[in-house]
């Protein structure tokens, strides 16, 4: 396929399951110090509010045109009812499981002069009686997709991971994991794993050059049983190994000026195009487009169909 072949996404269904949060901004000026401390005082002008984890995953996959619905859990507070606002707005179908005894995960940046100068986090892990609901629900709802995205953020959402693989698996529907932490274990047997270079890193271990890099990435797939592993690599492009062999992407971006959410634009882009029939070499060449163009944006933005199928 040629990277400016367009394919229509509307026809892939996709599950997006994981670490729901919402991404609130505090934008100011900055003119002085505070007399209290030695920090800077952010006079604030505007605010906003943005669909942050798996919801950002979600919302550029929709935002693709493909036909998403998320799987998550929120509290029942004001911040979870912003957050299905916001994925109703950004036309994904949520299925948000309410759990009363924590709060939604906030996180909050703080910007002035264009820069981040803070940022506060708010979150506690869901409760178990409503992970185990979550999951009857997956088990329920999988039937109905082409494809399957597990976004790990580590904050407790996806305690069942290895179950929602193997549901998947038996059904022969590729799952796409975002993987945290160093406990790979867990991720045994999913068709693609999307670490980013610090990620795999903290799996792998160190490298001195490419070859070890690679050698390291091959046995790592093989010892997951992967289908494949792509790796972001920031400023070097993105790599994929699978068993036909590897493919490397270099990276596109003109002007980095957030990375924030990048990741979650790849795998979303990844998602959607395999949903729709496309091979991984060419889904990952899309995924690479639309990295390159996501962070030349601020904060967890997403790409626009008109802005992936734009002539280089």
């Amino acid at each position: 396929m040629s990277i400016n072949s367009r394919v229509d996404l509307s026809r892939a269904r996709i599950l997006v399951v994981g670490d729901v949060m919402l991404d609130r901004y505090w934008f100011g000026d900055v003119a002085r110090i505070s007399p209290e401390a030695p920090v800077p005082v952010v006079k604030v002008h505007k605010q906003e509010a943005r669909l942050g984890g798996a919801a950002n995953v979600a919302r550029n996959a929709a935002s693709l045109g493909a036909q998403v619905t998320l799987l998550s859990v929120v509290g029942q507070d004001e911040a979870g009812l912003q957050l299905a606002q916001l994925l109703a707005e950004a036309g994904v179908q949520a299925n948000l499981h309410q759990d009363a005894s924590v709060d939604t995960i906030i996180k909050l940046r703080v910007i002035g002069r264009q820069q981040q100068l803070l940022r506060i986090d708010f979150e506690t892990p869901p409760s178990d009686a409503v992970l185990a609901d979550k999951l009857a629900s997956f088990h329920t709802l999988i039937a109905d997709y082409d494809l399957v995205i597990l976004s790990d953020y580590g904050k407790g959402s996806l305690t069942h991971i290895a179950a929602m693989i193997v549901a998947a698996n038996a059904r022969n529907i590729p799952i796409l994991v975002d993987p945290k932490g160093d406990d790979y274990a867990r991720y045994q047997y999913a068709s693609v794993l999307t670490p980013n270079l610090s990620e795999f890193r903290a799996v792998a271990g160190s490298w001195r050059d490419e070859n070890e890099f690679r050698t390291k990435a091959e046995a790592l797939r093989a010892q997951l049983s992967l289908q494949a592993l792509l790796v972001t690599r920031s400023e070097a492009g993105m790599t994929l190994f699978t068993e036909a062999g590897v493919f490397h992407q270099a990276t596109l971006a003109r002007e980095v000026f957030d990375v924030s959410g990048a990741g979650d634009t790849v795998i979303a882009t990844l998602g959607a195009m395999l949903a729709a029939g496309e091979a991984l070499p060419a889904a990952m060449a899309m995924a690479n487009r639309a990295a390159g163009i996501v962070v030349a944006k601020l904060g967890t933005a997403v790409v626009l169909p008109e802005e992936l199928w734009a002539t280089s």
